[in-house]
């Protein structure tokens, strides 16, 4: 079961994702942030749900940070592990309004839940995570498949664009078919647009 090729991937890719230096993960991160607060995707949507960034992955605390300046209404996923689902949750300040939760990861702290929930078909863009992805929008997560439901079940309507280190890319993802293609790959180096905007 451990032997099958994405997992085999996965644990190669997020290995040397683990190599990157903390300096040299603020430097792609903040140019990857750069690109992705220029799009005018982004300054078109009035909504949106932006992960966390935990360990190796892009930084997105300062887009998190920017956006909410910038007016935006900013979700990020609550991990609702019973039910293997995300909830989007609204934050207003992001120092205070995260504690750890799953697995570690900066998630809403529990105050926030009985007014700050928002539905998912009020999203407009979600940022999404990943380990591997290809240049055409192919994606594997980390196997937990929360993103995938969450994108295929509750937030269809909602662009995807995936954050990533260009070290992350390789040719082809090997997908199943409950994979969610993204709309947009941003790297420090590239942008690339994907399956689902054609």
């Amino acid at each position: 079961m451990n032997n099958r090729p994405d997992r085999i991937l996965r644990r190669q890719i997020l290995a040397r994702r683990d190599t990157l230096d903390p300096v040299q993960l603020r430097e792609k991160s903040e140019r990857i942030g750069a690109t992705l607060l220029q799009l005018p995707l982004v300054g078109n949507c009035s909504t949106l749900l932006v992960y966390v960034s935990f360990r190796s992955e892009v930084r997105t605390m300062q887009i998190i940070t920017s956006l909410l300046n910038r007016g935006k209404t900013v979700a990020v996923p609550l991990t609702l592990v019973r039910d293997k689902k995300l909830q989007a949750v609204i934050i207003q300040e992001p120092e205070t309004d995260l504690v750890p939760g799953y697995c570690g990861i900066p998630e809403p702290k529990s105050s926030l839940l009985s007014e700050n929930i928002l539905e998912p078909d009020a999203i407009d863009l979600v940022i999404v995570p990943g380990s591997v992805f290809d240049r055409q929008g192919g994606r594997l997560g980390y196997g937990g498949g929360y993103y995938d439901r969450f994108l295929s079940m509750q937030a269809p309507q909602a662009k995807r664009i995936a954050l990533a280190y260009e070290l992350q890319l390789v040719d082809s993802v090997p997908l199943e078919p409950h994979d969610q293609y993204m709309d947009i790959l941003i790297t420090e180096a590239n942008m690339y647009s994907c399956r689902r905007m054609e």
